[in-house]
């Protein structure tokens, strides 16, 4: 999501890019514009911004949903694109319920629940398309974009759950403080947004 969310920011006057040279150096200081850029791992950034310690943040709308922060949506960004689906394997028939292996268990257990599908939601941090080629799942949820991983694992995507996108937020404490900046912050990405060279969704 970094490059995409960079080239937003440069469309937007905010430019950033030293943030692209950068590898281990986690955060960035923009004077012209008194900004301070932070790099954090995507699950993190709703608890950085939660607590106060950043104002704003970019985050992909499959973690705010997972996470149910105390957070203000401000900008859908459209960058980021993909969906959240349940997957299984060619030709198993449809699922009625049983075990899901995914990295977003409250979603996963909200969506099956809101179905009356009675399920035992596993939990893993990564490679979810081993769960059904190893028989510990019978279906998975997880982030699909072109499908390509799914396909090349003999496996189909059966259900869309949401659509995903990255999504700036705010800290309601600073959106209430700082509200003139956030305001020409979010004009800014806005207007940038609005020339549609990086509306990809």
């Amino acid at each position: 999501m970094l490059p995409p969310a960079l080239n937003l920011l440069e469309k937007a006057g905010l430019g950033c890019g030293q943030l692209r040279e950068m590898t281990r150096q986690l955060t960035f200081a923009l004077e012209e514009h008194n900004l301070c850029f932070i790099l954090a791992k995507p699950a993190d950034i709703p608890t950085y911004v939660e607590y106060g310690v950043a104002d704003l943040g970019i985050v992909g709308k499959d973690v705010l949903l997972e996470q149910e922060r105390e957070l203000y949506e401000l900008l859908d960004l459209h960058i980021g694109c993909c969906r959240l689906s349940v997957a299984q394997r060619v030709g198993s028939g449809d699922f009625h319920g049983g075990y899901v292996a995914t990295k977003y268990p409250r979603i996963t257990e909200r969506y099956f629940q809101g179905q009356g599908r009675q399920v035992e939601v596993i939990k893993l941090h990564g490679s979810i398309e081993l769960a059904p080629l190893l028989n510990l799942a019978d279906v998975i949820v997880d982030l699909v974009s072109t499908g390509k991983t799914l396909r090349e694992n003999n496996l189909e995507e059966v259900e869309t759950i949401t659509q995903i996108t990255s999504r700036l937020v705010a800290n309601p404490g600073s959106y209430q403080v700082k509200g003139e900046r956030v305001a020409w912050l979010v004009a800014k990405l806005a207007a940038a947004l609005g020339e549609g060279s990086e509306r990809k969704c």
